[in-house]
C-alpha cells in the first residue's frame, strides 16, 4: 500500500454537498492504484472510468500544486457525483466512451497524459440502485445500460435477439456451461409474456441453472454479466481501447486498467504482453495484483478484481 495522505476535508470546499454514501465509497483497489501510477506533482491524469471519482481524487491530491485530472464516464448521474467530489479548478468532466476514441480524443483538454486509468465493468452504485437494472439482487425495470442516454436496453435487447445469438452470448461472455438450456427458457418465457424486470429474468434463468455446490455464486450471475456486457458493447470498447492506448501516453506515461473477469483480463495481459514485446513499453505488473483480504471483507465485489499496469518508455513528466 501507497501510505498516502489525503488533504483534509475542510480543505475541499467542493466535496461538502456529498451524501454519506457518496462519501464512504471507495475505491477498488485504491492504495495499489496509487502506488502503481505513482502520481507526482503537476502531472496529469486521464481517468476513463470516472465514476464516483474516487480514484480520480486520490490521485489528484497528489498531483497538487498544477496537476490535472480529466474524467470520462458513460454514466451521467456518475459525472455528477464526481464533479462534487473534485477540485474543479484542476478538472474536466467528459460524457464519453473508451471504446470511440477518436471523438473523445476531440474533446479532451490535452493530447496525451502522465497517468491512464480504466477501472472495467459495473460500479457498485450502479449495481446498488434497482432503477438501473444490473442486479439480479435489486427488483427493478430490466434496463443495464451504462449509459442511459442511447442504446437498446435489456428488455428490448431479449425481446428480439434470436436464440442461438442468445445462447452465445450467454456462453461466451458469461462462460455459462448451461447458456443452451438459459437461452431457450428466456425464449419459452418471453413467449408468453415480455421480460420487463430483474427479477423476472432472474427467476427464470434460476429455474434452469443448478446453485452451486458452495451456494455462494447466484445461478443468475454469469447470465446477467453476458446480457450487460452484450448490450453496452464492453470487450468492443476494451479492444478499442487497448489497440490505441499508447497515443493517449506521454513519455513515460503509465496506464493501469482494473478488470473483474478472465475475459477482460485475459485481453488486457495479452495487449500488454504485446506491447512490451514490441518494446517501447514496460510491464510493471508482471503478475496481475490483487485485494487483500482486509479490502475483501470491506467489499466482498473487489474479490475478482485484478490490476495490471504498464509504462510507455522515455522521458516523462509534468509538463
Amino acid at each position: 500500500p501507497s501510505g498516502h495522505q489525503p488533504a483534509l476535508e475542510e480543505n475541499r470546499p467542493w466535496r461538502a454537498d456529498l451524501t454519506e454514501e457518496e462519501a464512504g465509497h471507495l475505491p477498488v483497489l485504491l492504495d495499489e492504484v496509487v502506488e502503481a501510477l505513482s502520481p507526482k506533482g503537476g502531472e496529469s491524469l486521464l481517468d476513463l472510468t470516472v465514476g464516483l471519482g474516487g480514484h480520480s481524487a486520490a490521485v489528484q491530491d497528489l498531483t497538487s500544486p498544477g496537476g490535472l485530472v480529466v474524467g470520462v464516464d458513460r454514466d451521467s448521474e456518475a459525472l455528477a457525483v464526481a464533479s462534487r467530489r473534485l477540485d474543479p479548478g484542476r478538472t474536466a468532466l467528459v460524457h464519453g466512451n473508451f471504446g470511440d476514441l477518436q471523438d473523445l480524443r476531440s474533446r479532451l483538454p490535452r493530447p496525451d497524459f502522465d497517468m491512464v486509468l480504466a477501472d472495467l465493468g459495473v460500479s457498485s452504485p450502479q449495481l446498488d440502485d434497482g432503477r438501473r437494472g444490473f442486479s439480479f439482487r435489486q427488483e427493478g425495470p430490466l434496463d443495464m445500460r451504462m449509459d442511459r442516454e442511447r442504446g437498446l436496453d435489456a428488455r428490448a435487447f431479449l425481446e428480439t435477439i434470436e436464440e442461438t445469438e442468445l445462447m452465445r452470448i450467454i456462453a461466451d461472455f458469461g462462460e455459462e456451461r448451461h447458456a443452451r438450456r438459459v437461452a431457450r427458457a428466456i425464449v419459452e418465457e418471453r413467449s408468453v409474456r415480455p421480460i420487463d424486470s430483474t427479477g423476472q429474468l432472474a427467476r427464470v434463468v434460476r429455474s434452469v441453472v443448478p446453485r452451486s455446490r458452495s451456494g455462494k455464486v447466484d445461478p443468475a450471475t454469469r447470465t446477467f454479466q453476458a446480457i450487460r456486457i452484450a448490450i453496452n458493447g464492453e470487450l468492443e470498447a476494451l479492444a478499442h481501447l487497448l489497440d490505441r492506448f499508447e497515443t493517449l501516453l506521454a513519455p513515460g506515461g503509465r496506464f493501469a486498467v482494473i478488470s473483474y473477469h478472465s475475459l477482460e483480463d485475459r485481453q488486457v495481459k495479452e495487449a500488454f504482453r504485446l506491447r512490451e514485446r514490441e518494446q517501447g513499453h514496460e510491464l510493471l505488473t508482471p503478475r496481475p495484483l490483487r485485494p487483500q483480504d482486509d479490502e475483501v471483507n470491506r467489499n466482498p465485489r473487489s474479490r475478482s478484481a485484478r490490476l495490471r499496469v504498464i509504462r510507455r518508455l522515455g522521458e516523462g513528466g509534468a509538463r
